[in-house]
């Protein structure tokens, strides 16, 4: 994911599924590159879409499991 591949001819960015950690791993460094690009530029909609798809890659592959509501109660009464 290259940013000298981010748009192509007719101005359509250039934007791949994440389907590989390695794909993941270029997807972070590019959103990195890019995270101070302004709103509505071709940047900041390149930003905006590979944050997207990085969303939905850590959703499938690094999914953050509910918390258990037990733990919950017993942590808040802990805190008062």
């Amino acid at each position: 994911m290259s940013s000298e591949t981010a748009c192509s001819q007719n101005g359509i960015l250039d934007i791949r599924p994440i389907r590989t950690e390695a794909d993941y791993e270029a997807a972070l460094a590019e959103i990195k590159r890019l995270f101070d690009a302004a709103p509505d530029t071709p940047d900041g909609n390149r930003l905006e879409a590979l944050v997207t798809l990085v969303e939905a890659y850590e959703a499938q592959h690094y999914p953050i499991p509910a918390p258990d509501p037990a733990e919950d109660i017993e942590y808040v009464a802990v805190l008062h």
